[in-house]
């Protein structure tokens, strides 16, 4: 039921304990999920959580300014700003429009940005907690109360959709937006399962990124070696990508045993949406599986695209 949760949003500001974006849903029997970093900070928007939950009143705006002497007072190992918005929602037909292309977005559909009004000056008439979400066709449902802000928000949120980040917009009278971006989440796909592509893989995970692994041998390509995989794939370097759902959230690596496996998992590659695209290897076979792709009608603009040759350079 949504009248029984209140989501608390740590919007920005300076405190090592608490970084931007963090969350809390608070139920109305006190239960939650998520954190904004504990301690007593997180204690006092628990209980405003719960008075709007009892009360029924509307959404909040909170602000903390800690400095040292009002740390050390209330037994805080650090100090700093934060500010926090809390939300309360009732009405199943306010928000799930919203909340159902969220997770469309979630699962791999199109892209959103969902931007809200967060602070407002007094007297400016604009209603705290107004949305609007932008699609990533460019269409967008509801509105934060005026065509200006919906154009500044619109200009923001369209630079956030696709990847995912949020930002904070504030508009010369005051007003504070806070703008999320809604995509499926960051997938890798390792295009060979050798050592630098198991390494990549094991730490790819670790980032919480959905991993799935391709390589032609059996051997290298099954979930024991890469238990935590969404998916391996046994299949030839050039037809892997028919194998694997990819968008415009997907990072691919080639780093297979071979030249003559790399060109054709990267002529692959270069089919897909992926936003990334990276290619194991040295400038001089770089530059020959370029060639090669070029003389069979590669485009010269698509593989400006290709990221090459990837990894930190050491010297």
């Amino acid at each position: 039921m949504l009248d029984t949760l209140l989501q608390c949003t740590a919007l920005v500001g300076h405190c090592q304990c608490c970084h931007c974006c963090a969350m809390l849903l608070v139920r109305q029997d006190g239960t939650g999920a998520g954190t904004l970093g504990g301690g007593c900070v997180e204690g006092d928007i628990w209980f405003a959580a719960k008075e709007i939950l009892r009360q029924g009143s509307g959404p909040e705006f909170k602000d903390y300014y800690l400095n040292e002497d009002v740390a050390a007072r209330d037994g805080l190992v650090c100090g700093g700003t934060m500010y926090f918005f809390l939300e309360p929602f009732r009405e199943a037909s306010e928000f799930l429009p919203f909340a159902k292309e969220v997770a469309s977005a979630y699962e791999g559909g199109d892209a959103v940005a969902l931007a809200t009004v967060v602070k407002v000056p007094e007297g400016s008439g604009i209603t705290l907690g107004a949305k609007l979400l932008l699609r990533l066709g460019g269409s967008v449902v509801g509105s934060l109360g005026t065509a200006d802000l919906d154009t500044q928000a619109i200009e923001v949120a369209s630079k956030l959709a696709e990847v995912g980040s949020v930002e904070s917009l504030m508009t010369e009278d005051g007003t504070e937006i806070f703008i999320e971006g809604f995509t499926t989440p960051p997938t890798l796909v390792m295009v060979g399962g050798g050592h630098v592509g198991k390494a990549t893989a094991d730490l790819a995970h670790m980032l919480g990124y959905t991993v799935y692994v391709v390589d032609d041998r059996p051997e290298f390509a099954n979930h024991e070696r890469f238990p935590y995989a969404e998916q391996v794939v046994v299949a030839p370097y050039d037809r892997w990508s028919g194998e694997v759902t990819l968008n415009l959230n997907s990072f691919v690596v080639v780093a297979t045993r071979g030249h003559r496996f790399d060109d054709m998992a990267l002529e692959s590659a270069l089919d897909t949406p992926s936003r990334y695209i990276g290619l194991l290897g040295s400038r001089r076979k770089t530059l020959m599986i370029y060639q090669r792709l070029v003389t069979q009608g590669t485009s010269p603009e698509r593989l400006k695209q290709v990221h090459s040759p990837i990894g930190l350079d050491i010297g």
